[in-house]
């Protein structure tokens, strides 16, 4: 089987595809650190090479600007580490490199020297929440990727759909499943719609950074949209 498994960018996604752990392996080893994103999941293997554009890197930002003001402002003892494009990986079974990574709190993973560059979730705990940034992924990131990401046993996943300025939020349940959720338990008592009314102002003319100033100031009046 090919090694890595390529997405042309300028023809639609193409399905997962059939692999082992091994093809896994082979994708991540042969690709440059930064040139694409990797998943896989109980057999089946999802390449993303990039070719994402101003869009996808302009509401990604955003959110890393969001959740900086949300910890500042309503959380401001509260220690958090945000990292992009990150790999997690449980052995022979999973492995996703979501667009947004966010611990909260302690025990975070650590990278040493001659080790992996991924994050082992049989070593590390799973991050509090994860984020897709969907612009021209939205069906895999509400089908595939959530699918993986409810076998990593991830407590919350956003999905940020660009085309349609809104954020789609889930909460893993009781029985394991992913439940639609108004308000953000990660982030407590953030209301979903505030950020996807900050959403929209970027989708309506706003640069990102004005776009976090006016979720910020909503913050400080304590608007719930």
């Amino acid at each position: 089987m090919t090694a890595l498994i390529a997405i042309p960018t300028n023809s639609p996604l193409p399905p997962w595809q059939p692999a082992t752990w091994a093809d896994y392996q082979r994708s991540r080893d042969a690709m440059d650190e930064g040139a694409g994103r990797l998943f896989f999941n109980e057999g089946y293997l999802w390449v993303d090479m990039g070719g994402e554009g101003i869009n996808h890197s302009r509401f990604n930002d955003l959110v890393t600007l969001v959740l900086f003001l949300w910890f500042s402002q309503k959380l401001p003892q509260q220690t958090f580490d945000s990292m992009s494009g990150c790999l997690l990986e449980k052995t022979d079974c999973q492995a996703a490199s979501p667009d947004k990574v966010l611990y909260i709190g302690g025990d975070l993973p650590r990278w040493r020297e001659k080790e992996s560059r991924a994050i082992d979730l049989e070593k590390w705990r799973v991050p509090d929440l994860v984020a897709e940034i969907s612009d021209t992924t939205l069906a895999t990131d509400l089908d595939e990727k959530k699918q993986l990401y409810t076998k990593l046993a991830i407590p919350e996943y956003w999905v940020v759909d660009v085309q349609g300025a809104r954020v789609l939020a889930f909460r893993l349940n009781t029985l394991r499943r992913y439940q639609e959720i108004d308000v953000s338990i990660a982030l407590p008592g953030l209301p979903i719609d505030l950020l996807t009314q900050t959403l929209k102002q970027l989708a309506q003319g706003m640069n990102n950074s004005e776009a976090a100033q006016w979720f910020g100031q909503r913050l400080r009046k304590g608007e719930n949209a």
